[in-house]
């Protein structure tokens, strides 16, 4: 019977997962409710310390928020960037150049939105200049501004065109803008040309092209241009007259 009781105790001790003396499995099963207990409180100051934390960053945040920048600083931005595009380019870094005039024109959409028209995604920020009646610029910094923003998209296009592969959408795109407000730019509309016989529309090609020659009848770029496009029109009416 001992033997047996033994025994039942031994396993009742493994089921318990305790030592078979008695005190210790109260004094564990006592500690482990203490070291419970100690974690969460732990956990419950370790909670309020984050907490307190995130209050005191979201204060700071808003105590510390810098204040609206003034246009003069955005003009003057503005034409940093600018300027640093151009030394980039001349440095035959066409990339960094590239992020520099976009860079200026991001400014100069900036200067809209704090002199009042919110959205610049698709008007020129000239243009969105303009059509802001009040503002604090004076006729020079709108000058500056407008010159800045026909040299950012005239020097973009002349970046693209050194790139390995050429996207001549975009050039196109970039010359059509300063021809919209300068018909007669001789970089914008040479450029305009080139783009549109690499993308095989060689009526539009010819047409720019020719209008650049008149700005300089003896640019050699400009003449070689208007060959080969004559070239390929009278290739395609030929071949159109063999069709039919």
């Amino acid at each position: 019977m001992n033997q047996n009781r033994t025994i039942h105790d031994g396993i009742s001790s493994r089921v318990d997962g305790n030592g078979p003396d008695g005190n210790n499995s109260g004094s564990n099963i006592g500690g482990t409710s203490r070291l419970q207990h100690c974690g969460q409180t732990q956990s419950c100051r370790t909670r309020d310390v984050r907490s307190q934390q995130q209050v005191r960053h979201h204060i700071g945040s808003v105590v510390k928020q810098p204040p609206h920048s003034e246009p003069a600083d955005l003009v003057r931005r503005a034409l940093d960037f600018k300027t640093q595009g151009t030394q980039c380019y001349k440095d035959k870094k066409y990339r960094e150049a590239i992020g520099k005039y976009h860079r200026a024109l991001l400014e100069m959409k900036g200067l809209c939105r704090v002199l009042g028209d919110p959205d610049t995604s698709s008007k020129s920020p000239t243009l969105a200049l303009s059509n802001i009646s009040k503002t604090s610029l004076t006729d020079e910094q709108k000058g500056a501004m407008e010159n800045a923003e026909l040299e950012c998209y005239n020097s973009l296009a002349a970046c693209l065109l050194q790139m390995e592969l050429v996207n001549y959408e975009r050039v196109k795109e970039y010359c059509l803008k300063v021809l919209r407000k300068e018909g007669e730019n001789f970089k914008a509309l040479y450029r305009s040309g080139v783009a549109y016989y690499h993308l095989g529309d060689f009526q539009k090609a010819l047409h720019y092209l020719k209008e650049s020659h008149k700005q300089q009848p003896s640019d050699t770029n400009v003449i070689r241009y208007i060959q080969l496009t004559e070239m390929k029109i009278r290739r395609s009416t030929q071949r159109e007259k063999e069709a039919s």
